[in-house]
């Protein structure tokens, strides 16, 4: 099977979520399948794996109303986008869409990466749910990462093609904790600081838990990192990094009591199923998307309680609660896999052909009578 990754959302400089998503698919799928990727920019193949690609426009560029002609002249068997904006006038292939997450309904600040008229055009998008309708409604399959987003589809009935789940799952790691080895108080904090994310309540609930260190390590911008400044004790226990290394992750992973995260909201929490890939805890907000990706392993708090993060965050100083919880996120952990996802993104290539080739035989059966 042909198929035709579209990866002009990869980051050029580092990964963020869509962007190691869209790369890690690719590399299990070229496993087994035939997978050319669309780039926009030469840079992006650092961060992709060695597979065949083809240069054309970026995914922003007024040229997306017309990219499907020239993917009409690629004869793909199959294209993906992660993505649902992709362009697909007058195509002549099976579609597949992605849908991660209804977030920006809730929360419509639009990334800040984003050129300023595509953020206004953004704001626009998610004041009603008809145009998400639109986009997807031109795939022949809607994927989508996680079956609380897909419940989240029907809900809002957002398309009435097959919704088909290609999940999310932590990049392959050699390193397993020992229950029994020396640990850090250190607390970790991996993930954007928009407001929904709830780092303020995560920040305040470290004046409840002296002698703990929460290190952030995402990039940030001045402004914000003042703002949560404002929250933080005085005593410097909490740590800005600004951005680490997937190596240096790994080590204060490797070193630290729990990874904590509060979104109110959330698409997936990857960060959550990396921590437990390792045996790290993992302290999360009880909502459903959270739930369903960490299952029993996690220990779930209120996100509006900092006595209860601190309280949870506390339970993890017992030996046998860590021990505990650390092989309880292994056990979870071990149920995704990249492998996993990319068979799961064959059915929807499967699907997608079958539904496309379905259309176009009702077209010409209704052109026949006509």
């Amino acid at each position: 099977m042909k198929i035709l990754f579209d990866a002009r959302f990869t980051r050029t400089d580092h990964h963020d979520g869509i962007s190691r998503y869209g790369a890690s698919l690719i590399a299990a799928l070229a496993e087994t399948d035939d997978v050319v990727m669309l780039i926009s920019d030469p840079r992006q193949l650092a961060l992709l794996p060695e597979v065949p690609s083809v240069l054309i426009n970026s995914p922003l560029s007024p040229a997306e109303v017309f990219v499907a002609r020239r993917i009409n002249r690629m004869k793909p068997d199959v294209v993906v986008s992660p993505m649902q904006t992709m362009g697909s006038a007058g195509r002549r292939y099976p579609l597949i869409l992605t849908l991660h997450d209804l977030i920006y309904y809730q929360n419509p600040t639009p990334p800040s990466f984003l050129p300023l008229p595509v953020r206004l055009l953004w704001r626009l998008y998610h004041l009603a749910y008809w145009p998400q309708r639109l986009l997807l409604n031109r795939a022949d399959v809607v994927a989508t990462i996680s079956d609380t987003t897909a419940a989240l589809i029907r809900k809002h009935r957002l398309t009435h093609r097959p919704v088909m789940l290609v999940g999310n799952a932590p990049q392959p790691t050699g390193r397993r904790r020992d229950p029994e080895a020396p640990r850090s108080s250190s607390l970790l904090y991996m993930g954007s600081f928009m407001p929904y994310k709830n780092v303020e309540t995560l920040v305040r609930a470290m004046a409840l838990l002296p002698g703990h260190t929460l290190h952030l390590l995402s990039r940030i911008a001045p402004e914000r990192q003042a703002e949560l400044t404002a929250f933080a004790p005085a005593d410097g226990r909490v740590v800005f990094h600004g951005g680490v290394s997937d190596a240096e992750y790994e080590d204060l992973l490797a070193d630290c009591t729990a990874l904590v995260t509060l979104s109110r909201a959330e698409g997936y929490g990857l960060p959550i199923i990396e921590a437990m890939a390792t045996g790290t805890p993992v302290v999360a907000s009880d909502i459903p998307i959270f739930r369903e990706v960490g299952g029993k392993a996690a220990l779930f708090v209120d996100p509006n309680d900092p006595a209860a993060v601190a309280a949870a965050v506390l339970a993890l100083e017992d030996p046998a609660r860590w021990a505990e919880a650390s092989a309880a996120g292994l056990e979870r952990a071990s149920t995704y896999s990249w492998a996993t996802s990319a068979g799961q993104l064959r059915l929807a290539c499967e699907r997608a052909i079958a539904e496309h080739g379905r259309r176009r035989r009702r077209r010409a059966g209704a052109q026949g009578r006509a």
